[in-house]
């Protein structure tokens, strides 16, 4: 509706004016609503469960601190996943400065965990450049990353679709997130579903009997549900998550698919009865997982041999996540109900019909440098020169990229975060390392590439392994810390594009089963 349409009408003046009105209250710029709703985001902090079938294996809290120009916004998550008879311990946390227009402004970000120990600094300016620095003990880099939009962090968006007037029941909310842990975007879209009453602790007492602290009190909360996909379609490994926010962008409820479940509660139940439970039992019976049980470390850390993998097809059968529910379909990768088939790709599937650097502007985005992925950087530049020399030929140069990253690169578990350029001065690292140092020497050769991260078998359980996808008319894998070109069949792809580490790792531990056919 617009002032024009309103002008032109025959009941003249006083409609043109009541139409003026309802324009303003109603079609105003997403950036005004959230310029005037923010001013009421009130401060306070809520406590998370985390459970993964069943069993809690974490604690979250999210913080709000108002204060007269910025809002301040701090995230903690800890998980302790019981693996091989150890037990894993995760932290990450971010703190975020927003505007009073709900616009990021600065987020310092701390991750530590069995896969790495590192720290980010992110500044945004004007909602067209992203300044990222990444801290890795003693060594810190820099890294621009031009932005089309304004970003939002995972955490913020719950925040943003209350205070925006995105809750509205049948909306659908589109955006591009960025997560500071793991220095990638990703595209989500969110479909708001029908309102709920949802039943909540909001207190506990100790019981001296159970030696834990119990609900002692319980609070209704009216929350609407909302269905978050992630990824732009059909064979992006993407995952569904349902999740339900209160009115003041909280989450009061998420799960998702494969058993992992983020429950609002007391701060006793949350975190108290967490950190005082008994873990011995919990450490023994992961000792000895079962077959096509999922192992929450990489085939490194686990010191388990893997060996080349040279297999065709693989067929498995998916169980306890619903049939469909992960998108798991495209390139090399067939779902039918909760088989999943994987076939190697053939010879013929290496023939590109494009002459390096690649062009295509559809392939922009796998061609561009990002965070841990310098592949701007002159040494990363000046190495793919020195191991490609003039070859043009796609699948050749991603072949000789592969053998290199093998040959130079020492498989060894680090603490550090897997970025290219430091990769490529220490020349030693995880399935991690050897992804994206291989993935911008491609880039900066004008070869389309991603990191992509699943699971691979080892004596009949499954892994966590990453490794990379090239595109030559399709993506193809590629494993460059075992030299694979293409990669084998047994690689199971889950995610594509920022490595899902550790802190991810938890959405494939729940009720999955991975049966080999």
């Amino acid at each position: 509706m617009t002032r024009r349409t309103w002008a032109v009408a025959i009941l003249g003046a006083w409609t043109a004016s009541l139409g003026w009105l309802v324009k303003r209250e109603f079609f105003r710029p997403t950036g005004t609503r959230l310029a005037e709703a923010a001013l009421s985001v009130p401060p306070g902090a809520v406590y998370y469960r985390l459970d993964v079938a069943g069993q809690q294996v974490g604690f979250a809290s999210s913080t709000i601190d108002t204060q007269a120009t910025t809002i301040g916004v701090t995230d903690i998550l800890v998980l302790r996943i019981p693996a091989l008879g150890v037990l894993h311990r995760t932290a990450a946390m971010s703190r975020a400065t927003l505007s009073r227009t709900l616009r990021l402004e600065r987020v310092d970000a701390r991750f530590d965990g069995d896969l790495g120990r590192f720290a980010t600094r992110s500044l945004v300016a004007g909602d067209t450049l992203l300044t990222v620095t990444l801290l890795a003990g003693p060594d810190s880099e820099t890294t621009h990353v031009p932005l089309a939009r304004p970003i939002v962090l995972p955490t913020l968006l719950p925040l943003r679709l209350a205070f925006g007037g995105e809750l509205k029941r049948g909306k659908t909310y589109s955006s591009v997130v960025f997560d500071p842990i793991l220095l990638a975007e990703r595209p989500v879209t969110v479909l708001v579903a029908a309102e709920s009453t949802l039943v909540v602790a909001d207190s506990a007492g100790y019981d001296s009997t159970a030696l834990a602290w119990v609900p002692a009190h319980f609070d209704t909360v009216r929350a609407f549900r909302i269905e978050q996909r992630e990824g732009e379609g059909e064979g992006e490994g993407g995952m569904t998550t349902r999740a339900w926010i209160d009115a003041q962008g909280h989450i009061v409820r998420a799960e998702n698919a494969v058993g992992f479940v983020m429950e609002r509660t007391a701060f006793e139940l949350a975190y108290t009865n967490f950190r005082h439970r008994d873990t011995t039992r919990l450490i023994r019976a992961s000792a000895a997982p079962g077959p096509g049980d999922v192992v929450a470390t990489t085939v490194l850390a686990a010191r388990a041999p893997l060996p080349p993998d040279t297999v065709s097809l693989f067929r498995v059968r998916l169980g306890g996540i619903a049939p469909g529910a992960l998108d798991l379909g495209g390139g090399r990768q067939e779902v039918s109900g909760d088989t999943l088939v994987i076939r190697r790709q053939t010879p013929a599937a290496l023939a590109a019909h494009y002459r390096l650097p690649a062009r295509d502007s559809s392939l922009a985005r796998w061609l561009a440098a990002a965070p841990l992925i310098q592949s701007d950087d002159p040494r990363l530049q000046a190495q793919t020169r020195l191991i490609i020399g003039q070859e043009q030929d796609p699948a050749r140069a991603a072949r000789r990229l592969a053998a290199w990253v093998r040959a130079h690169v020492e498989r060894r578990s680090t603490v550090a975060g897997p970025s290219a350029v430091q990769v490529l001065e220490t020349r030693v690292g995880d399935c991690n390392e050897h992804a994206v140092l291989f993935v911008a020497l491609a880039r900066a050769a004008g070869l389309p590439a991603r990191t992509v991260a699943g699971l691979v078998p080892v004596g009949g359980r499954f892994y966590y392994h990453a490794w990379a996808e090239v595109y030559l008319g399709d993506w193809v894998a590629v494993d460059p810390m075992l030299d694979e070109f293409p990669a084998g069949a047994a690689h199971v792809r889950f995610s594509i594009g920022g490595l899902a580490r550790h802190a991810e790792l938890v959405r494939l531990i729940g009720r999955i089963k991975v049966e080999v056919l």
